[in-house]
This record gives structure tokens, sequence and C-alpha cells, in this order.
């Protein structure tokens, strides 16, 4: 196989699909990249080799992302070469070929934030639904199939099934979020629903509001008062809060329902405001035994 006509040619093909000259480009430089770090011929390259390449890639330190690219590109030359040329390589570059990419963080909201979305929110229903997310850990899907026989009111507690797992867990109710829920139960339509959380007014008046139907409201809030927010957010802000507060990673992880604590584990990465309010304490009281250590002058 003529390898440089290959590569004029698949350029070629770049062109007419439309990329533009600056992906062109990038396509071109990961080919060229791997063809040059290749010690066999294009046509001899393995699944095992490509393996090797990648460990080559991490060490040079390349972010996932961008080693994910280089293969994607390398991948789909393989596959113009089938194509086109009408070869009948095997594409070394599996779909199992690539770099995990870490889980962006979890965005909590601000204080700020908090007291500008609750500002403008003034239904009872959604006040006792957005509180129970940011109150109990709530994800919306559980606000949305919450049911009276999941409440204790007197216990201040709402037993919460993940159909995910196939279990069971408990979550409490603050005095705040108790007293929103309860506000909202004095003025819920009358309705046979075992659900807790109803349509209010137009065709489905009555019948339980759904998740979708949940995500619209704070969208609406949301962009009213010129915030990015959603449901999840409100969640994410409790566990943030929790962990603030000094309460113990193993209890968040039961509250929030994770199966696994490296889950939880991601909201001490995020809940950096306590590491750094440790610190200056801690500080203050190495200072205080030992004195500031100043360079001469």
């Amino acid at each position: 196989m003529d390898l440089t006509n290959s590569i004029v040619n698949w350029r070629r093909y770049l062109k007419r699909k439309n990329y533009s000259a600056h992906t062109t480009k990038n396509y071109l430089y990961s080919l060229r990249q791997f063809i040059i770090w290749l010690d066999v011929p294009v046509e001899q390259v393995t699944s095992k080799k490509i393996t090797y390449y990648i460990a080559t890639l991490q060490r040079k330190r390349l972010r996932p992302e961008t080693i994910n690219c280089h293969l994607r590109r390398i991948r789909q030359f393989y596959s113009y070469l089938n194509q086109q040329h009408h070869l009948s390589l095997v594409n070394p570059v599996k779909k199992g070929h690539r770099v995990r990419t870490p889980s962006p963080l979890p965005k909590c909201l601000r204080e700020w934030e908090l007291e500008t979305l609750f500002r403008i929110v003034h239904n009872k229903r959604d006040i006792a639904m957005f509180m129970l997310m940011l109150r109990s850990g709530l994800r919306v899907e559980e606000v949305a199939n919450l049911t009276f026989g999941a409440i204790n009111l007197r216990q201040r507690s709402i037993i919460v099934y993940d159909p995910k797992w196939g279990k069971d867990r408990v979550t409490y109710v603050s005095d705040d979020a108790l007293k929103a829920l309860c506000d909202y139960l004095k003025v819920r339509p009358k309705s046979k629903a075992k659900k807790v959380f109803l349509v209010q007014k137009g065709t489905y008046h009555g019948q339980p509001l759904s998740i979708r139907g949940i995500q619209k409201r704070i969208e609406y809030y949301a962009k009213k008062a010129g915030l990015k927010i959603s449901c999840h957010n409100l969640r994410h802000t409790w566990a943030d809060q929790m962990l603030n507060a000094d309460a113990e990673l193993e209890t968040v992880q039961d509250l929030l329902g994770h199966s696994w604590i490296t889950t939880t584990q991601r909201y001490c990465r995020l809940s950096n405001q306590k590491v750094k309010t440790d610190y200056f304490k801690a500080m203050e009281v190495v200072m205080q035994r030992t004195g500031p250590f100043l360079p001469g002058p």
C-alpha cells in the first residue's frame, strides 16, 4: 500500500465531506504523529499496538479528551482505507480503546443563588418540591414518585425506593422543608392520587406531576431569576452543605442513596470551604506554638 498516496487521498476525502481546514489539519496531525511513532507498517498494526500507543500518549501527559480525539481520527483513517480503497484491514482501534475521562464535579449553588431563587418562588407546591431536594437530597424522580405512604410526619422521615438498585433508603426532613411540605398539603388539590405532587391547572389538573413537569418549573424560575439551576443542583448543594457542616461521609452516602462511597467522595473534592477553614484554624494554633518564621533583614 502506498501510504503517502493514501494520506493525500484521505485529505481530499475529508475535504469532500466538508470538514473545515482546521479540522482536516487536526486529523492529519493525529495520523502523522501515529505514523512517526509506529515501528511497523500501517497494515500490520494490532490492537495491542494501539494499547501501547495510548500508554505513550499518557506518558506525554496529554488530556484524556485529547487522546480519545487522536484515537477516533486514527480509527476513521482505517475505516476510510477499507471503504474507499476496498482493503480488508482489521481496524486495530477498537471501540474499547479510549481513556476514561474524569466526571465533572457537581455544581453547587452559592448562598446568593439560593436566596435569589426562593425569593421569586411563591407557589407552595414548588417551594415544597425544591425544599425536599435542597434539604433532604431527593432526586427529581424521587420527588415526582413521592407518595403519602412514604412520609412519616411525626418522625420527619421519608422512605425512598430506588428502582435502579431495588432497595429502600430513609432520609429526613428539616424544619423549613417540613413547614413547606405541610403548607402545600393544606392547599393540595383534592385527588385520589397516591402521589403527593399534582398538576394544579389545565387538562391534567389533579394528576401526578411528571419528572419533566418538575424540571420545567425550576427552568421557569431559573430563567426568571437569570440563573443556571437544575433540580440536581439542589441535591448537590445539600450534599456539599452537609459535608461542610461536618457530617460523616458514610452518613451522606446513606442519605444520598449512593451504593459506592467513591460516588459520594466527589463532593469531598468540592467541599473546599471546610478544608480552607480547617487549614487556617490549624495554622493559627501552629503559629501560637512556634511563632512566625520570618527571613532576616
